[in-house]
């Protein structure tokens, strides 16, 4: 059974996203303030973290700041601000998804399960090492490493660049990828596309006028630039 540790002040709201992920066989942990919430990431170590934006204490920024930086628990952050968007799951923390309010439980519960089974992708699927130039991607353990290097990445970002590094030279459209790396396409949240891809170039040291991995396909998506495997 995963746990999902639910941070958000509105207890009523939490109350029902509670409900709703308990009835679906998550095992839930609650806090109402941030600073009770990062303490119960710290001691609990759940399987995810639902986190809002706006929290006393300490607010969601850091609060997925100091997560990131002391693992790689998966983060759906949740936000009234659509203008927060790219800064939530860009290179500031790298959350793995967004939801913006107000919401549907059962969408919540959608995304929470998509991003789970990302994480929890069984061994018989993922028996294979990409390499493409100076890349290294390790799809048993998750990995990947640039010149022996490994890199940071978020298992959102590790599965868009695992997606299409291994059909180098594919166009993929950002609802494709989406299906890819959720297991549906949410419609209006390809924008978060965008913000993954500008987080992985950072971390490849790609620039996206000059790529040497990832080459924007424009009116479509992306692509992972062919090189020498």
């Amino acid at each position: 059974m995963s746990t999902v540790l639910i941070i958000e002040d509105e207890k009523e709201l939490a109350n029902v996203l509670k409900a709703y992920l308990e009835r679906s066989g998550y095992d839930v942990l609650l806090a109402q303030r941030g600073d009770e919430g990062l303490a119960l990431w710290q001691k609990q170590n759940p399987d995810m973290v639902l986190l809002d934006l706006n929290l006393p204490g300490i607010d969601g920024i850091d609060i997925a700041r100091q997560i990131r930086q002391e693992g790689d628990t998966p983060i759906i952050m949740v936000t009234a601000r659509v203008e927060e968007v790219d800064r939530l799951l860009g290179l500031e923390l790298g959350a793995d998804d967004y939801i913006t309010k107000p919401f549907s439980p059962r969408e919540v519960v959608a995304r929470v399960k998509a991003v789970l089974r990302r994480v929890e992708k069984a061994p018989a699927e993922t028996q294979k090492i990409v390499k493409i130039d100076d890349l290294e991607i390790d799809q048993e353990s998750h990995t990947v490493s640039q010149s022996g290097e490994t890199l940071d990445l978020t298992p959102t970002e590790f599965d868009l660049l695992s997606t299409m590094a291994v059909q180098p030279g594919r166009a993929f459209s950002r609802l494709q990828l989406l299906e890819a790396i959720q297991g549906v396409a949410y419609e209006g949240y390809e924008r978060s596309v965008d913000a993954h891809i500008k987080n992985l170039r950072a971390k490849l040291g790609d620039d996206s006028k000059d790529p040497r991995y990832i080459e924007t396909v424009f009116g479509i998506g992306y692509r992972f630039k062919k090189g020498k495997k």
